[in-house]
């Protein structure tokens, strides 16, 4: 054979040899994968794969998708994979089990755009800095004894609320509810944080804030198709990312003017520290592993706070409110539970609502029927796993169908109705324990506002139901119930009701 022949040759064997081992590796990874089963899940579309099937209301869907698929679905939305948990054990598999593995946020559009370039709480990496935020928050804002702390200024925000009601029942008018609620939310707030009332009536300022929070929150709730198949994200097929971009501009001013105020008259509160004096001081401190709190993860923590402390409680306080006038019997009978308890020659206090046990199952209820987040924030698997007996692979998104969990008629007897007897004398609690009411999360990533919003939710929509009779404006036989969705659970058609006072007038 000669030279020429004999290279051709082993072409020929090299070749063979390649598909033969190609082969064996395609068949062995195809069986090694039957034996990692993928949870089941929709075929859906060639490269954008699940992403067109979700339509306008994703909690549905994915809702829908469970009734179909099982507990755990899994669906490949563009070149990502992602698995959605939609009962209580398959939520407590992911979030407490694998808690650890599941403690990182994907990339996101939001992140980038919005949030500083995950530079704030909701969307750092699990890791030092964000210990450090999450600790800072705790001990001065959000924790139990901060929230003890700063129970005065929730009672006198409160005060300034329940006037401006009055004046819009003295004039027969009705109450725009989510407006009032988020300057009430928006100036509690502001007065932790900058010793400040953001808001001192309502107007265009305080209305061009709440159109930027539920901008946010239902921009930030979006799929992008861009976060999904990357290769994709320069064309901004959706033009989700320049809308980011303007509103993120917009923040930036608002927060920069804020910290800019507060500085100027940081001698004024030498002997009494705000929440922001704290954050400032901590700014050369390093948070362990070499990185330092910069005034960018300042403005982007300032960002979490005012959002999603504003508009999570005030969307619960208004669906559950909104549910309480369509049945006006349950919104009598929580009245008749606070004038025993409380009477009707005083407000409402934080401490009365240990004594009201009817009315927390209220609460309970609309955490159940309305959490303010539909779907779980995005988690990411930092390693391969196994949950059910399924395959869960490396860099899988995860979500959790809270929304469905508290629709689920296998979990909640009658789950479409409004009833708040199910939490009469029951111990399941909304603060990330008890998998069938987790509207704030569980593990380690779950809200760190979980007190605080417990609380503001529970005392705002307390002093509203105890301060005033509720009822539909002139002419409205009822009120649309119809959802908007978002990262937060707008109502479609805002809340407007009629207000007449139960108390004496001094008490406004």
């Amino acid at each position: 054979m000669d030279s020429l022949n004999l290279h051709e040759f082993m072409l020929w064997v090299l070749s063979w040899l390649a598909l033969y081992l190609g082969f064996r590796y395609v068949l062995r990874s195809s069986l090694k994968l039957k034996k990692r089963h993928l949870p089941p899940g929709p075929s859906g579309w060639p490269l954008l794969g699940s992403l067109p099937l979700l339509g306008a209301m994703p909690h549905v869907t994915l809702y829908n998708m469970y009734k179909k698929y099982g507990p755990i679905v899994y669906l490949k939305l563009g070149t990502s994979d992602m698995v959605v948990a939609s009962t209580p054990a398959a939520a407590k598999a992911f979030l407490k089990t694998l808690d650890i593995n599941f403690s990182n946020r994907p990339g996101n559009a939001g992140a980038t755009y919005i949030a500083y370039d995950s530079q704030d709480m909701v969307w750092a990496a699990y890791g030092g800095r964000w210990k450090m935020e999450r600790k800072v928050c705790n001990l001065h804002m959000l924790g139990g004894k901060a929230l003890e702390d700063w129970q005065p200024v929730r009672d006198a925000e409160m005060g300034f609320m329940l006037q401006n009601i009055l004046k819009h029942s003295q004039r027969g008018e009705t109450v725009n509810v989510p407006d009032l609620l988020n300057i009430c939310a928006a100036n509690m707030i502001g007065q932790i944080i900058l010793s400040k009332r953001v808001f001192e009536t309502e107007g265009d300022e305080a209305n061009e804030f709440k159109d930027m929070v539920v901008e946010l929150m239902t921009s930030a709730g979006y799929f992008n198709i861009g976060d999904f198949i990357p290769s994709l994200a320069w064309m901004d097929l959706q033009g989700i990312q320049r809308g980011m971009k303007k509103l993120h501009k917009r923040w930036d001013a608002l927060i920069a003017r804020m910290i800019e105020e507060h500085q100027s008259t940081a001698k004024q509160r030498a002997s009494r520290p705000d929440f922001l004096d704290i954050v400032m001081s901590q700014r050369d401190n390093c948070d362990g592993q070499g990185g330092r709190l910069s005034d960018v993860h300042i403005k982007a923590l300032l960002l979490n706070l005012f959002t999603a402390g504003t508009d999570t409680s005030s969307s619960v306080i208004e669906w559950t409110l909104a549910e309480l006038i369509n049945n006006p019997k349950l919104l009598k009978r929580v009245q008749h539970e606070m004038d025993t308890v409380i009477g009707r020659e005083r407000r409402l206090k934080e401490s009365d609502l240990a004594n009201l046990p009817y009315f927390v199952a209220v609460c309970k209820e609309g955490f159940r029927k309305h959490p303010s987040t539909p779907l779980s924030l995005p988690r990411v698997s930092t390693e391969a796993c196994e949950v059910n007996g399924h395959y869960i692979p490396k860099n899988t998104r995860l979500m959790v169908n809270i929304w469905g969990i508290g629709r689920d008629p296998e979990v909640w007897e009658k789950p479409e109705e409004f009833n708040p007897e199910r939490f009469v004398g029951s111990k399941i609690d909304p603060r990330g324990n008890d998998f069938e009411l987790i509207p704030f999360g569980a593990g380690r990533r779950i809200c760190a506002g979980t007190r605080m919003g417990i609380t503001m939710v529970e005392y705002n929509l307390g002093s509203l139901i105890h301060a005033f009779n509720w009822d539909l404006p002139p002419n409205q036989d009822g009120l649309n119930m119809d959802e908007a969705f978002g990262l937060a659970l707008q109502k479609a058609v805002p809340l407007v009701a009629m207000a007449s006072p139960r108390l004496p007038l001094h008490l406004y």
